[in-house]
């Protein structure tokens, strides 16, 4: 029976990589969006043609930085939807520190599912069993009898 659970823990394990591995680029960038819009960045889409042709130049994924009139502007391009969220540096390093906080948070998740995987495994070999030693608590000890 133990190993029956045991390989279906596998299997919905396995399962849920998968399922993560394949939504992970659209959660990616919609995290991205939610940090920035939390940050202070505003959703400006573009009008005019030459507009829409700054915001395919820039690298997606990635926040570029823009100097226009002598004023620096941060700006993430989301040309799936045709729009891009602009910041100065003020919201910038708002971004930089959610990031940072987001990036603990997410090591701190990965810890604790490490140590849960490795928890889940214990009774694949059998354990300890009862107590200490082979027949129970504290055999062999001294103290107990």
């Amino acid at each position: 029976m133990k190993q029956i659970q045991t390989s279906f823990n596998v299997i919905i394990v396995i399962a849920l990589l998968a399922l993560t591995a394949g939504c992970s680029t659209t959660s990616s960038t919609q995290n991205k969006e939610s940090m920035l819009v939390a940050s202070g960045f505003k959703v400006i889409t573009p009008k005019t043609p030459a507009q829409q042709q700054k915001l395919q130049q820039l690298p997606p994924g990635h926040v570029a930085m823009v100097n226009r009139k002598g004023r620096t502007y941060y700006v993430f391009p989301d040309t799936a939807h045709n729009q891009a969220y602009v910041g100065g540096p003020k919201e910038y390093q708002a971004y930089q520190q959610l990031r940072a906080a987001n990036n603990i948070a997410n090591e701190n998740l990965e810890t604790a599912e490490m140590y849960q995987d490795a928890e889940m495994q214990w009774g694949a070999w059998g354990g300890w069993g009862m107590g200490w030693g082979p027949m129970g608590m504290g055999v062999g000890v001294g103290r107990f009898r």
